[in-house]
C-alpha cells in the first residue's frame, strides 16, 4: 500500500472513497456481509474525521491450508491528508476486518 490512490485490477472502489484490494476471491454471500461492515465503519469515519478522504483495505491470504486459511488485513484511512494505519491477522475474515476497522477508529480518536 505504498500509494494510497494506486489502483490495480484486483482493487474495487465503493462509493468513491473506499478501496478494497485482494477481496476478489471472497464468495458472494461473504462479500455482502463484508461490504455492510465496511459501510457502517466508513459512515463512522465520516463522523469522527476532520475531512474523511479515503478508506483502503487490503486482504491477503496467508498460511492457506486445505480446510483453513489465515487472513492478513491492512487498513488505512486518510483524514485531511494524515494517514492512519492498522493491520490484523486471523483465521476469521470478519473478525480480522472488524478489528482493523476498530483499530483505525481508535487511532483517529473515535469516541
Amino acid at each position: 500500500m505504498d500509494d494510497p490512490t494506486e489502483t490495480t485490477e484486483d482493487t474495487v472502489t465503493l462509493g468513491g472513497n473506499i478501496q478494497l484490494a485482494g477481496f476478489n476471491e471472497v464468495d458472494g454471500g461473504s462479500k455482502v456481509i463484508l461490504k455492510k461492515i465496511i459501510g457502517n465503519h466508513a459512515r463512522r469515519f465520516t463522523e469522527i474525521c476532520n475531512r474523511f478522504e479515503l478508506l483502503r483495505l487490503q486482504m491477503k491470504k496467508i498460511h492457506e491450508r486445505e480446510k483453513s486459511t489465515k487472513f492478513e488485513l491492512h487498513g488505512m484511512v486518510i483524514d485531511n491528508g494524515k494517514h492512519y494505519n492498522a493491520s490484523m491477522s486471523d483465521m476469521n475474515l470478519f473478525f480480522a476486518l472488524d478489528k482493523v476497522l476498530k483499530k483505525l477508529e481508535s487511532e483517529i480518536g473515535g469516541k
